[in-house]
């Protein structure tokens, strides 16, 4: 499997037999500018819509004919097993940003969680609703989401081998929130590699947690 990072929230997921999944895709220029990333111009088969924001929700951005999946509906799209638990985007229990769908999916043996924009820790029946997570992509940037700390306990709870930060300040963000840095100080096993692309196989996940921090496309 290869988990690819297109910037913000949005990543493309490649299994071996070549399905792609993209998650969380953004609308670029969108938030009057602020949100400058390149334009989406991969092609996927499956797009995962955690919320319906434009830098999250932008399906029309995305080649091919893609199935989109949203909500908390167990489900098998194309050989790939995904389900969905109701969160929220922020501490008051939707109020302020309304709901947010953590999803899970598996990929060539390999659990993968997509937190969108979730904005508040995790309850213990919602970590067990969403099951083993061996790779986890979560927000660390604060503000609209959970931020460095939570995101650190978000992923203990999980118990989450890898760890892929997502949702932080960079170059081409305007967002008022936190870069990655911030939660790199509380992690003990950091590697960054120099593109947008890892490569992941179940036997080689570590024992340990590991954060795999990506360049954006």
């Amino acid at each position: 499997m290869k988990i690819k990072w297109l910037g913000h929230a949005t990543f493309m997921v490649e299994a071996k037999d070549g399905t792609r999944i993209i998650t969380d895709p953004f609308e670029a220029g969108s938030y009057d500018g602020a949100v400058g990333y390149a334009p989406i111009s991969d092609a996927a088969d499956i797009v995962t819509v955690s919320h319906d924001h434009a830098d999250h929700n932008a399906v029309d951005s995305v080649a091919g004919e893609p199935e989109v999946v949203r909500g908390t509906e167990n489900r098998t799209v194309k050989g790939i097993a995904i389900h969905g638990v109701s969160t929220y985007h922020d501490e008051s229990r939707g109020q302020d940003r309304g709901r947010n769908t953590v999803f899970v999916m598996t990929v060539d043996g390999v659990s993968v969680g997509h937190l969108g924009d979730l904005g508040h820790e995790l309850t213990p029946d919602e970590i067990r609703a969403l099951g083993k997570v061996d790779v986890l992509l979560t927000p660390v940037g604060g503000y609209y989401t959970i931020g460095p700390e939570e995101a650190k306990k978000v992923a203990e709870g999980l118990g989450a081998k890898i760890i892929i930060p997502m949702h932080f300040k960079t170059d081409a963000l305007g967002f008022p929130i936190q870069p990655v840095d911030d939660f790199l100080k509380l992690m003990d096993d950091v590697e960054r590699i120099s593109g947008t692309t890892v490569e992941i196989d179940p036997d080689d996940l570590p024992e340990a947690t590991k954060v795999v921090v990506l360049d954006y496309q």
